[in-house]
C-alpha cells in the first residue's frame, strides 16, 4: 500500500431499498478498496458515510420502503478515505410513487415490444431483399455464361 499515493474514486450503491443503505455501502467501499486501504479505515469511512446518509434521510423524509441510490465521490489521501459531500448524490424512487412508476414501466415495455416488432419486420424485409439480390446476380451469371458460351460457338 503506497500511503503518499491520492487515489479519485467513485462509490455508487446502485438501486438498493432505504433499509439496506448501510450494509451495502460498506460492501461497496470494501470492494472498491481492497487492497489500497487498511480494513479498519474503511469501516471507520463508511460508518462515517452511513451517520451522513442517515442524517440526510431524515431531512429528506426517506420511508425505510423507499428505493434509493447512492453515489459520492471520495479520495483516498495518506491511507485515508476523504469524502466528498458536497458531490453526494442520493437519488430516491417513494414506495407511494411505485403505482406510477410501474405504470410508465409498463408503458415503456410496450414501447420496446413495438420497437422490437418493427426491427423484425425490417429484418424480414432486408433478408427478402437479399434474397432477391442474391437470385438477380445468380441470373446475372447464367447470361454471361449464356453469352460467353454463344460467343464461343459463333467463333468455331
Amino acid at each position: 500500500m503506497n500511503n503518499l499515493l491520492v487515489m479519485a474514486m467513485k462509490l455508487s450503491t446502485g438501486y438498493v431499498r432505504a433499509s439496506g443503505y448501510a450494509h451495502k455501502v460498506r460492501r461497496v467501499l470494501f470492494a472498491l478498496t481492497r487492497g489500497k486501504v487498511d480494513p479498519k479505515e474503511v469501516v471507520r469511512a463508511a460508518g462515517e458515510l452511513n451517520q451522513y446518509i442517515f442524517e440526510r434521510f431524515q431531512e429528506l423524509g426517506v420511508d425505510k420502503a423507499d428505493v434509493v441510490r447512492i453515489t459520492v465521490p471520495f479520495e483516498i489521501q495518506d491511507g485515508k478515505i476523504v469524502w466528498d459531500y458536497g458531490s453526494l448524490n442520493i437519488e430516491i424512487y417513494r414506495r407511494s410513487e411505485e403505482e406510477k412508476l410501474a405504470k410508465a414501466l409498463e408503458e415503456v415495455e410496450e414501447r420496446e415490444k413495438e420497437l422490437e416488432e418493427r426491427i423484425s419486420e425490417i429484418e424480414e424485409t432486408a433478408t427478402r431483399i437479399k434474397n432477391l439480390v442474391e437470385e438477380l446476380l445468380e441470373k446475372i451469371e447464367r447470361l454471361k455464361e449464356e453469352h460467353t458460351s454463344l460467343k464461343l460457338k459463333a467463333e468455331e
